[in-house]
């Protein structure tokens, strides 16, 4: 098993690395000779979306494709702020491309850039998705995280919605699924649309379960 990042001085307005995180990671784990024949010939670009603590961008650059371009966002400055310090932390010989940057999604990123979307999004069911906070000190920056609105899915899907223009040709998007988001009903959606879609693993965690698909041409 490989090792997981260390974080220092998680902020209480960040989500805290916790089941679907630790997901994530065998996922990327369970995908590494996988990902390094796809990506044997090039260096993919990497962006992970709702980044959080960052635990899982470091996983992937110490671990699973060191060589690649990284981005992460998130519309928290506290997780922005977060996720430098843990890349910095847990990746001190890292020579290459990484930035952090707060915005939505992947709002501002240039079309068919991405390589690889890593999103572990807000999937708990709610009634409405919250507002942006208009200041860092507010205290219900985490709600973020979690809140997906109507079954979880509303942030979700305004992200699938533009896969086809993000991801590059041959670009890959991970994504994070809990049952009460009803991912076979997704699944068979963007099957639908032309994606090819496989789930990766899945894991009962408490209450839930909790599954990642993989999205792809």
């Amino acid at each position: 098993m490989l090792p997981t990042p260390d974080i220092k001085d998680l902020d209480f307005n960040v989500y805290e690395p916790s089941e679907d995180s630790f997901l994530l990671l065998d996922c990327f784990e369970q995908e590494i000779k996988f990902l390094k024949s796809y990506f044997q010939q090039k260096s993919p670009i990497i962006i992970e979306v709702g980044t959080g603590s960052g635990i899982v961008t470091s996983f992937i650059m110490s671990n699973i494709l060191p060589e690649s371009i990284f981005l992460t966002t998130d519309v928290n400055p506290h997780a922005i702020t977060t996720c430098r310090k843990t890349v910095e932390y847990n990746n001190s010989q890292f020579s290459g491309c990484f930035d952090a940057l707060q915005m939505s999604l992947t709002t501002g990123v240039r079309k068919g850039l991405v390589d690889i979307l890593v999103f572990n999004p807000p999937y708990v069911p709610a009634e409405d998705v919250p507002e942006i906070p208009d200041s860092e000190r507010s205290d219900t920056w985490l709600d973020l995280a979690l809140l997906g609105g109507s079954d979880g899915m509303v942030v979700t899907w305004e992200l699938l919605n533009d896969l086809d223009t993000t991801l590059s040709e041959k670009g890959i998007a991970y994504i994070l699924f809990c049952a009460r988001n009803k991912p076979l009903e997704v699944q068979k959606i963007m099957e639908s649309r032309g994606w090819k879609v496989d789930v990766v693993i899945s894991r009962k965690a408490g209450w839930e379960v909790l599954s990642i698909l993989k999205f792809y041409r």
